[in-house]
């Protein structure tokens, strides 16, 4: 902490504005992975589940998170995807190998299943066709048989197989992480930039509405990071809208307060593609701005001797194997929350963002197959933000004390933005302190805002930073009320709590 100052101050100006939050910022992602679909979301014979096989418990867990469009079926799973295989009687779906995760894949959750889910949740499709080991006349097919309304081969087959309506699917991810030496089919820029923008065109065809997101770099550790996008985008940049992102942190080393500053490459990350995007755009001398679908994000420990890495061995071909069953500490919320403050601080391009994964697949919701399902640590951050974050990103340029790492050089203890709700006026601040021994003071003052009092303070902490929730106490960490928390003639003032996550809530 620097020595000059101990009290983060910002002031609020509703003439200061980032942008409209756009309510896909709080979208997630359920692949053909693990545990995510099979006895996550979808389980026929559980004491909870639907006519439809879908759990109950996991849908009421999923609509109080509050996520918006959910991204499917993936992932590396969709570029080995036949989606013929995932329609129609499901005695008649074909079992296949799934190279991606090395596991056996069922088809008995297929597309029609997938759409069931997402109208029982009130969210939106967010559909990924395969250009792994697939092209333009498979997306085509997709296309007509999920969204034309009747009268053709594949929309009658729709029909035929229960489905009258229309699933109505806009937006489409032009594959996914084709930069990949990792995926099936894995192309260069050239590559598939040239078929990113022929799918492109011919989707369009049937459908110019369509939102299409092209695939950008796996990560920005990539040894083309920026060039690749540079390179797609020369070929498909007036043919696409958001340009995809993908980022995943974990703590190395017992390097805790690098970790707590992740959203410093989030946020860098982010501008780095921005920047990319308008010079394609200024040297194509076209009018239209790219936006960003930040589709994969989360906190991922992928060493498997990290606490927080649960996976038993694995056999080959297993048929939902306990893949990548990450249990979240208190820490992790914390930085889980930090990343969501840097989505919406940037929420100016950041169009869509899909948090990775939904249910098991490190998630914010655990189930256990015939067993209970309950919150994850993250579970609370997300759902405060999809709450309370819906409404215009007030610019925040906090003055806040500082602290030393070793990734990412001098970092502020303070992370934070605040969104004002258009309908009611209310103001809600969400706030990081990343120290992880003092509390910060945190000073706020308020222009053109008519706010009077103190809603709410609530505050994710716990004595114990590696605690988490667990099956056999499943509500050991929750957010408490804050106190001491003041509104008092336009000045805000706070104490938040060591290595913390706040809602401060303003009306």
């Amino acid at each position: 902490m620097s020595a000059q100052q101990t009290t983060a101050r910002f002031t609020l100006d509703p003439a200061f504005a980032v942008s409209e939050v756009d309510p896909r910022l709080f979208g997630s992602f359920v692949e053909h992975l693990g545990r995510c679909v099979y006895t996550g979301i979808y389980e026929p014979g559980h004491p909870a589940a639907d006519a439809a096989g879908l759990r109950t418990d996991v849908l009421e867990l999923v609509r109080e998170l509050g996520v918006t469009a959910i991204r499917y079926p993936g992932g590396n799973f969709v570029s080995g995807y036949k989606w013929e295989d995932s329609v129609g009687p499901k005695e008649d779906r074909p079992r296949r190998l799934d190279l991606a995760w090395r596991s056996t894949e069922s088809n008995q959750f297929g597309l029609s299943e997938f759409i069931d889910f997402v109208r029982k949740v009130g969210g939106t499709p967010m559909m990924a066709v395969n250009l792994g080991t697939r092209g333009v006349a498979e997306a085509l097919e997709l296309q007509e048989y999920a969204n034309h309304p009747a009268g053709t081969a594949l929309s009658d087959l729709r029909v035929a197989h229960g489905d009258k309506d229309p699933f109505d699917i806009k937006l489409w991810c032009l594959g996914n992480e084709m930069d990949g030496p990792w995926q099936t089919g894995h192309k260069t820029a050239e590559e598939y930039g040239r078929l990113a923008a022929e799918t492109a065109r011919a989707m369009r065809q049937i459908d110019p509405g369509v939102e299409l997101v092209a695939c950008g770099s796996s990560n920005s550790g990539m040894d083309t990071f920026a060039q690749w996008e540079a390179t797609v985008l020369e070929h498909a940049y007036e043919l696409v809208d958001h340009v995809s992102l993908h980022a995943y942190y974990e703590e190395r080393n017992g390097d805790r307060d690098s970790f707590l500053a992740s959203a410093v490459d989030t946020e860098s990350f982010i501008e780095k593609i921005v920047a990319t995007c308008d010079h394609v755009g200024a040297k194509l001398k076209s009018k239209k701005k790219l936006s960003l679908s930040f589709d994969e994000w989360n906190v991922w420990y992928m060493n498997p001797e990290a606490p927080a890495h649960t996976d038993p061995p694995q056999e080959d071909w297993a048929e939902a194997p306990r893949l990548l069953e990450n249990h979240y500490s208190v820490v992790d919320a914390v930085v889980f929350g930090s990343l969501l403050i840097a989505l919406l601080r940037h929420a100016d391009r950041v169009k869509v963002a899909c948090l990775a994964q939904l249910v098991n697949v490190i998630a914010p919701i655990l189930a256990e197959p015939g067993g209970p399902a309950w919150k994850q640590t993250t579970y609370f951050p997300f759902a405060a933000a999809s709450k309370y974050g819906r409404g215009t990103v007030l610019d925040v340029r906090p003055d806040s004390p500082t602290y030393e790492t070793e990734q990412f050089g001098t970092v502020d203890l303070l992370h934070t933005t605040a969104v004002k709700n258009d309908e009611t006026g209310e103001v809600t601040i969400f706030a990081v302190n990343r120290s992880q021994t003092r509390a910060l003071p945190l000073e706020a003052v308020l222009h053109g805002l008519d706010l009077t009092r103190v809603v709410e303070h609530s505050v994710l902490s716990d004595e114990d930073p590696d605690a988490r929730n667990t099956l056999e106490n499943t509500e050991r960490v929750a957010p408490h009320a804050a106190t001491g928390t003041t509104l008092t003639d336009g000045t805000l003032s706070a104490a938040l709590e060591p290595l913390s996550w706040n809602v401060i809530r303003l009306a």
